[in-house]
């Protein structure tokens, strides 16, 4: 399970948090976030008790809390109770504090919903056009981008006529297609692009973005034409649909001269935001 570390700051205050790549979730200290606020000279002594109370309680995401290594004062990588977002909204419910709604707005702007919509704007499409252009993506990019998710709703559509469960198995496939025509498996794409939980396709090229609605859109007619029946039927029909779009990537290739998988992603080439100039 690949993690990184990092401290963001809230009022001046540290507050350490981690990503998990597995999960692709933001992790905040407990301690942390408990020193934040109640200014306490001991906020792991406030933290044990809290928990303690919480605990017998029967309260759930105490018990659902992970433990990972983040570094310590000394410098040392020490283990430590720490709490995704959502279970932080409900942690600091339970903490009596003036800075509890300041806070949360300031997570808010570390891992919200909105953040995630930014970053992935097919989670609401009447928003995307306009979240792009705020992005600074180009007209022509948004049209194929905007396409792209058209294509892929057909795609998914057609997975649940045949019987493929949503979730897990929808991203087997995906995965089956990406690496069918890009020799990458998806986490190894987004790895190569230094992606978290940004979404591939926004960080893709115009021509890795291509590639891609030609494997999606060739997997949808396939199915059409082959109507499998479960997800091993589906995998076979995803990796067909795949090879399409890999023969059309080798034969750029040739004419190219290089290979048309990027490491390149969206921060790259795209104007900085008035966040990022602040």
């Amino acid at each position: 399970m690949t993690k990184k570390q990092a401290l963001q700051a809230f009022e001046e205050r540290n507050v350490r948090t981690i990503w998990d790549d597995k999960q692709e979730k933001w992790y905040f200290s407990i301690i942390d976030v408990v020193a934040v606020l109640t200014n306490s000279v001991d906020a792991a002594a406030y933290w044990r008790k809290l928990k303690q109370r919480l605990k017998d309680e029967g309260n759930e995401t105490v018990t659902n809390c992970h433990r990972f290594k983040v570094p310590a004062l000394d410098g040392k990588m020490r283990l430590t109770d720490v709490a995704d977002t959502e279970q932080l909204f409900r942690l600091i419910q339970s903490i009596p504090s003036p800075k509890a709604e300041p806070f949360k707005q300031w997570m808010a702007e570390v891992a919200s919903q909105r953040i995630d919509q930014m970053q992935d704007p097919e989670l609401s499409i009447e928003q995307a056009m306009a979240d792009y252009k705020q992005l600074g993506y180009s007209e022509a990019w948004i049209n194929q981008r905007l396409k792209s998710i058209e294509v892929r709703k057909e795609l998914t559509d057609e997975w649940k006529r045949t019987g493929v469960k949503e979730g897990i198995e929808f991203a087997k496939l995906t995965d089956i297609i990406t690496k069918e025509w890009s020799s990458l498996k998806t986490r190894e794409y987004k790895q190569l692009k230094g992606l978290k939980k940004e979404n591939l396709r926004d960080n893709m090229t115009n021509v890795e973005l291509a590639l891609n609605i030609l494997a999606e859109a060739s997997t949808t007619e396939i199915s059409k034409q082959k109507n499998p029946k479960g997800f091993q039927q589906n995998a076979n029909i995803a990796k067909e649909g795949g090879s399409v779009a890999k023969v059309a990537r080798k034969q750029l290739e040739e004419k190219l001269g290089r290979s048309v998988i990027s490491s390149s992603k969206a921060s790259d080439f795209l104007p900085p935001t008035k966040e990022m100039l602040d």
